[in-house]
């Protein structure tokens, strides 16, 4: 399993915690997911510098 996946995962399951207690788990879910998506894209270094 890669560490973008982990990354990803371990965001949906603490959107989900955050969903319960305020008893909404399907948006938490999915604002985790998003959340999880974009630390990836952040942290992975898929970004191109259009500097160079």
């Amino acid at each position: 399993m890669k560490t973008g996946d982990v990354l990803i995962y371990s965001c949906v399951i603490i959107g989900a915690g955050i969903g319960l207690t305020m008893d909404y788990l399907f948006p938490g879910v999915l604002i985790g997911l998003g959340a999880g998506y974009l630390l990836k894209y952040v942290w992975s270094g898929e970004r191109k510098n259009k500097d160079t």
